[in-house]
């Protein structure tokens, strides 16, 4: 394999949301592409969006990335893109079909996880779960905590 097509089958990391995994038990993953202009693209070449409060809706059978801030790309001038619009995520009728019966009748959300560029293309991975309550949250914690205290353990039993 050439040098070119190795760097474009990697994958680069736009924007984490790390709040979601905090926030949500996530039980399923998958990927979806997004329907974006030129000046979100670039501005997400710059890595200058927010995923934190944002969400997947169904709107009219197709699924709609709302409250996703990608931040106005300063050389686009007055061709600019708004930022907090409505995104569609590009899924197969399938997917989409089996992501509105989750989220309809099994009471589950969808966040985004994840924006990279994967060939050359802006991907979401989008998770599909429960909301946590306070409870799950504390567990949550008590077991991190709980598998840090085993890793030192055996640190310090290998010296």
């Amino acid at each position: 394999m050439s040098q070119k097509s190795e760097a474009k089958d990697a994958i680069k990391l736009i924007a984490k949301n790390r709040r979601a995994l905090h926030d949500f038990a996530i039980a399923e993953r998958l990927e979806a592409g997004l329907s974006l202009t030129g000046s979100e693209v670039k501005s997400c070449r710059a890595a200058k969006v927010s995923l934190s409060d944002a969400y997947v809706q169904m709107e009219r059978g197709e699924a709609m990335l709302l409250n996703c801030h990608i931040a106005e790309y300063e050389a686009a001038n007055r061709f600019n893109h708004v930022p907090l619009r409505p995104r569609k995520l590009l899924l197969h009728r399938k997917e989409l079909d089996a992501l509105e019966v989750k989220l309809l009748h099994q009471g589950q959300v969808a966040v985004p996880l994840s924006f990279y560029f994967k060939n050359g293309r802006v991907k979401a991975e989008i998770g599909i779960g429960k909301g946590k309550t306070n409870i799950d949250r504390r567990e949550s914690v008590k077991e991190r905590e709980a598998k840090r205290e085993i890793a030192r353990a055996l640190g310090r039993g290998s010296r």
